[in-house]
């Protein structure tokens, strides 16, 4: 998937895998932050019409909140990239390699990359979900009235904020819903990047470049958009539901489906694969270049 280009290397350590994941992942993250808020305040509302498409809603956001609003999770954002990224990312090729078997030969079958990003997705949110409800929190977290303080006005303030407030497992809020949303969209990224950069080079046609990266990364944002986005609404509003407005993420799809139609599970569709589509490009170029770095030379 994302090995060095040179095949004569050696495989980079876990850890330097880790790193490399982990910057790539904390690049595309400030690059496309703005997206996700656009995002998540889409999948947000529930009525009325003041957030239209995604660059209307960033314009919106900025006119009313500053354009620094647009960054407004970064800091959690990081912290879930560190972890996440370097932890789903990085061990990705390892556990594919384990369901594969030592012995294998050629390219991985798809079942087995998708095992492994199934596997690695689910891993590395349950460490990470707590930097997400942060992260989403803070997103979600509008215009307060003049001399209002923000609930939570950095990361570090939001977290002991919650753990007072709603308790330390509420922190784990929504990791159901998250865990299913992020095993999935990575299952989806990483198998996808893997086969549609496996197919590309197949046909003579393409070579491990800048170019085929860039389509590959695209061809992931799509595919992980299409499978995910149902449960990354449903994770956004648990997340931000601070009201016991849902009793768990049945409740939540139900009162969903329910007032607002099934359409609205792919609500900020436009924005999701925005955001995941130029998220993907801009990891996975990150990445390949980072692992380029890292890998020793012989």
């Amino acid at each position: 998937m994302v090995a060095s280009s040179n095949s004569n290397a050696p495989p980079l350590s876990f850890g330097r895998t880790f790193a490399a994941s982990a910057i790539a992942a904390c690049t595309a993250e400030t690059m496309t932050l703005p997206l996700d808020t656009a995002k998540v305040r889409l999948q947000l509302q529930q009525s009325g019409n003041k957030y239209k498409g995604l660059f209307g809603t960033m314009a919106t956001i900025a006119k009313e909140e500053g354009p620094k609003s647009l960054w407004a999770g970064l800091e959690p954002g990081l912290h879930r990239q560190c972890l996440f990224g370097g932890l789903r990312i990085g061990m990705y090729e390892p556990v594919r390699n384990f369901y594969v078997g030592k012995d294998f030969k050629g390219d991985p079958p798809l079942h087995l990359k998708i095992a492994a990003g199934l596997t690695t997705g689910a891993l590395g949110i349950m460490v990470a979900s707590p930097t997400d409800l942060v992260k989403v929190r803070m997103q979600a977290e509008g215009k307060l009235p003049a001399g209002t303080p923000k609930k939570y006005p950095s990361a570090f303030n939001a977290y002991p904020t919650i753990i007072r407030e709603e308790g330390v497992a509420s922190l784990w809020k929504g990791v159901s819903p998250n865990i299913a949303r992020n095993a999935l969209i990575n299952a989806a990224e990483l198998a996808s990047y893997d086969q549609v950069k496996e197919s590309l080079l197949a046909t003579g046609l393409f070579k491990d470049d800048v170019f085929t990266q860039l389509l590959s990364g695209l061809g992931a944002g799509f595919i992980a958009v299409c499978v995910g986005s149902p449960v990354d609404v449903v994770k956004s509003r648990i997340m931000s539901d601070n009201t016991g407005r849902y009793s768990g993420v049945l409740d939540c799809f139900a009162k969903t489906a329910r007032t607002e139609g099934l359409p609205a599970f792919y609500r900020g569709f436009i924005p999701n694969f925005g955001r995941l589509g130029s998220w993907n490009v801009a990891m996975f170029l990150t990445l390949e270049q980072v692992k380029k770095l890292m890998t020793p030379q012989q």
